[in-house]
């Protein structure tokens, strides 16, 4: 049995009720519902809050929200695997079994059911801990450097300073969209970026992260773009 795990947390501080706020005429945390519902993969769909309106547009959406979340798993230090953990030892407690559990961020205006279908699809027949979405950097990592107060740079790797782009390995990075992962895994806080684990990979042009004023308008520019191709 899969189950999805949305978690939503109502303290967002650089943008205020990112989670409800309007996107495109919706909610942001819709998006994520709603595909996680149209994929047809998961006998629930649970958003993990703390927060009473959140829990009710989530509701509206079609989401379950069967329990609150409790405060020490609400500040802005907790990290996602705590979060759907708790929700998994709710299940356990509840009775309800499930063998893959799939966290979907509530901010992934861009997540599509066909990729959802696709992790599934990986993580059953891979056997991997997790599945998730990832995406390629524009440029090689092994080139990058950084800048200290002075102004003075320094790369991380200066033994490729004289390497061709193309001799570099290809790296990826996290899309923040979706993780499925075994109960076992997010129950021993398994670290999800290791050799257990395998990816979805998405096109970098529908990978945004949206913690920032800036990057909440960029979303909407590359949304309305998006969806002028479809």
């Amino acid at each position: 049995m899969n189950t999805c795990i949305i978690p939503a947390r109502g303290g967002s501080k650089r943008i205020p009720r990112k989670n409800i706020k309007l996107f495109h005429g919706k909610p942001m945390i819709a998006y994520s519902i709603e595909t996680a519902i149209q994929s047809k993969l998961f006998d629930h769909v649970i958003v993990s809050t703390d927060d009473l309106e959140i829990a009710e547009v989530s509701r509206h959406y079609g989401a379950e929200v069967p329990f609150m979340r409790p405060s020490e798993l609400s500040d802005d230090q907790t990290a996602t695997i705590p979060v759907i953990a708790h929700g998994i030892q709710w299940m356990i407690r509840e009775g309800i079994a499930t063998d893959c559990v799939a966290c979907i961020y509530a901010t992934a205006p861009f997540i599509l059911k066909n990729d959802l279908i696709s992790a599934e699809k990986s993580f059953r027949e891979g056997g991997w801990e997790y599945v998730f979405s990832a995406t390629s950097f524009g440029f090689p990592i092994f080139r990058g450097f950084k800048k200290d107060t002075d102004g003075k740079i320094e790369m991380f790797f200066p033994e490729h300073f004289a390497t061709r782009s193309q001799d570099l390995p290809e790296a990826f990075h996290d899309a923040g969209q979706f993780y499925f992962g075994k109960p076992s895994a997010w129950l021993e806080s398994k670290r999800i970026f290791d050799k257990w684990s395998s990816i979805i990979e998405l096109p970098r042009w529908r990978v945004q992260d949206i913690d920032t004023g800036d990057d909440w308008d960029r979303a909407e520019v590359l949304y309305k773009m998006i969806s002028t191709m479809n």
